[in-house]
């Protein structure tokens, strides 16, 4: 077997309803805070509902898909322009994930065509088509390289790590800015009500009294290079288990093969992962299939949280958001004191599935050596990602 070189994520962007830019996300994750979880009355019809909802001030353009994944490729422009002096525009590709794009202008179109039998002016249907994300980041950071998004739901941001790292490893690529952003909207708020799977109040991942998940929104953009970087990816793992359209596999089988898969892909063994942030979504079967693939792998060693109890599930850009997450974690300026996002729940365990390590405020991952965490991503169909991180050079 060929041995893969780490790919070094030179810069990160982000903005989710735990704020916006590394500095201010740092220091909500790891004091842990469902300050973002908010009381929406619009989204889905005659119900009140909890969504992870971001409030930070966003560029006036096109769609808020674009314009939440405008406010994150903001902030690594600057590394993205040095790859570009380097390797030329032509050289960088983007690849991104998202499930909704502009989803919400459409549903406002269609409701002020149907109050005054027009569509609004400035109305077109490319804002919410799915490749508009991808043309718009290129557009904006000036890359001519190959640019497509993905939509494969709540894996959408996690595919395109192991998309944009088949790119440059097939020589296609010398960098590739990868990420994803989804927004608010009332086809998803609505249509996982209409599956029961949203919560009555607050998402309680992995406890007994879960009831199911809240929405959220977001965007993360990465840099990714050949290049040595504080930050490494060292391995994906990507399978389809196929069980049901939108029910996963009850023992994880999928789960597992994909964390199995990202591990042997990284070359790493169950005990150097020192902290993995669960897909967790908070819905019965989801965190049952997910503990026991957890527990097979791993058993009760390793901490582990879902971070969605604080940004609800962003769908397509959760897999971009929980992997910025994993890059702060990893980060020596963002995380000097080895800090795990917090698991926040009702400390209620569900007996009847097995207890993994969930991890209390103030928990700490032991730095031994160069340590790796799994970031875990699992939607509709069985698609089923799992990305490892490792900490890597000075970059």
């Amino acid at each position: 077997m060929t041995t893969r070189a780490p790919l070094g994520i030179a810069a990160m962007g982000l903005v989710t309803p735990l704020g916006a830019g590394a500095a201010e996300v740092a220091r909500t994750l790891f004091e842990g805070t469902r300050e973002g979880l908010v009381a929406r009355d619009d989204l889905c019809a005659h119900r009140t509902v909890r969504v992870g909802a971001v409030t930070a001030e966003l560029p006036t353009i096109g769609s808020r898909n674009d314009a939440l994944m405008r406010a994150a490729t903001e902030q690594i422009r600057d590394a993205v322009a040095g790859a570009v002096d380097r390797h030329g525009p032509a050289r960088i590709g983007v690849v991104v994930g998202t499930s909704t794009s502009g989803m919400a202008e459409h549903e406002r179109a269609r409701q002020d065509r149907k109050r005054t039998g027009a569509w609004p002016s400035g109305n077109h249907y490319g804002q919410w088509e799915l490749g508009a994300l991808a043309d718009g980041v290129a557009s904006t950071l000036g890359l001519q390289g190959p640019a497509y998004s993905i939509a494969t739901a709540c894996s959408a941001s996690a595919k395109v790590f192991a998309s944009g790292r088949r790119l440059i490893e097939a020589g296609i690529c010398d960098a590739v800015v990868v990420g994803g952003a989804d927004t608010l909207c009332s086809m998803t708020v609505s249509g996982f009500s209409s599956l029961d799977a949203v919560s009555r109040g607050l998402c309680n991942p992995f406890s007994r009294n879960r009831d199911g998940i809240n929405i959220g929104e977001g965007a993360a953009a990465f840099l990714m290079t050949r290049d040595a970087a504080p930050v490494q990816l060292l391995g994906c793992g990507e399978c389809s288990d196929a069980h049901h359209i939108s029910a996963p596999h009850p023992e994880g089988e999928g789960a597992y093969q994909a964390m199995r898969m990202a591990l042997e892909d990284a070359e790493l063994r169950p005990q150097d992962v020192v902290y993995v942030n669960l897909h967790g979504t908070g819905t019965p079967l989801n965190d049952a299939m997910e503990a026991k693939a957890v527990f097979r792998l791993l058993g009760d060693a390793a901490p582990c949280s879902s971070t969605k109890s604080m940004t609800g599930h962003a769908l397509g850009a959760a897999g971009a958001i929980e992997a910025a997450f994993t890059w702060l974690t990893l980060h020596p300026d963002h995380n000097p004191d080895g800090r795990l996002p917090p698991h926040l729940w009702d400390g209620q365990a569900d007996e009847g599935i097995p207890q993994i390590a969930l991890a209390p405020p103030g928990a700490r991952f032991e730095q031994r050596g160069r340590p790796a965490i799994l970031t875990n991503s699992f939607a509709f169909g069985g698609n089923n990602v799992v990305l490892a991180f490792g900490s890597g050079g000075p970059g």
